[in-house]
């Protein structure tokens, strides 16, 4: 790729690399924003192939299967390659043509790829055929040394994972979980979701640990927070008792004694007001 962008002016070379490097980062976390990334180089330069698959890989990762098509089969008569030989076909599935998928299984170009490449082109057949409901054609296809090969390679948990998949799909369930089993010792990076899929076959169901507490536990955790409000308040109010001033809580006593009595449904009732008057009546008699 940095051959072909040297074949740019400097300035645009750097800019056409930025944004593929963002699209190499973001096409597996946030395709959409890698497929925006994608267009603002091909853009720039559309002539550059690395630019046109960078671009088509996009699109195929939204799900835009026309327009990568579109891509890849630019990128390939740009250089003459069939490594995209297996993508292309894939993206006559996702367009419904399982049928030009097969037939393109069947082309000179496969034999021009390397042993990734042909067990790509493998996994896409058999993708083919379990799309038009041939699932025993589809097992078939998936039967081959690279399957029975003891020896872990690149893309043995994939293919371990298609044929494992193929077996459940067509009611062989004992088989199937036997290599999911192998297609989850192949898969040291975690490509699959083999170890789901046996957990599933056996039953065994996963609870998030970050559960809800039960109403039990609300009530029980209620109550220590009300005792803890409780303590509080009464923390507070030694802290306000110590704080006062001993005149003022006099007063405040005296206050209480004269008014916390008195009814006015009483026939004897008399008013503080009038009280006071009648103290002070008293005292000029004095």
């Amino acid at each position: 790729m940095r051959q072909e962008l040297l074949s740019l002016p400097k300035g645009l070379a750097e800019e056409v690399s930025k944004n593929l490097v963002m699209v190499a980062r973001l096409i597996d976390e946030d395709p959409e924003q890698a497929y925006a990334y994608s267009r603002i180089a091909l853009r720039l330069a559309s002539r550059v192939a690395a630019v046109r698959e960078a671009a088509g890989f996009a699109a195929y990762a939204t799900q835009k299967y026309s327009e990568a098509l579109a891509e890849f089969r630019a990128a390939k008569r740009m250089t003459g390659s069939v490594e995209l030989w297996p993508v292309m076909a894939d993206c006559e599935r996702g367009l419904g043509r399982p049928e030009r998928a097969l037939a393109m299984a069947g082309e000179p170009e496969v034999q021009k790829l390397d042993k990734a490449g042909q067990v790509e082109m493998r996994l896409v057949a058999a993708g083919a055929r379990r799309d038009q409901g041939q699932l025993e054609a589809a097992i078939v296809t998936l039967q081959s040394p690279e399957l029975a090969s003891s020896v872990v390679q690149p893309w043995t948990a994939r293919l371990r994972y298609a044929y494992a998949d193929a077996l459940l799909a067509a009611g062989r369930e004992d088989e199937a979980r036997e290599w999911f089993g192998k297609a989850l010792e192949a898969d040291k990076d975690g490509a699959t979701d083999a170890s789901d899929r046996l957990a599933e076959l056996d039953g065994v169901e996963f609870v998030d640990a970050a559960i809800d507490l039960s109403d039990d536990d609300e009530v029980e955790n209620d109550d220590f927070a009300e005792d803890d409000r409780d303590e509080d308040i009464e923390d507070d109010i030694e802290d306000d008792e110590d704080d006062e001033d001993p005149a003022e809580v006099a007063a405040a006593e005296r206050a209480t004694d004269v008014t916390e009595y008195y009814d006015e449904d009483d026939e004897e009732y008399e008013s503080p007001e009038q009280s006071a008057d009648d103290a002070d009546v008293r005292g000029d008699k004095a």
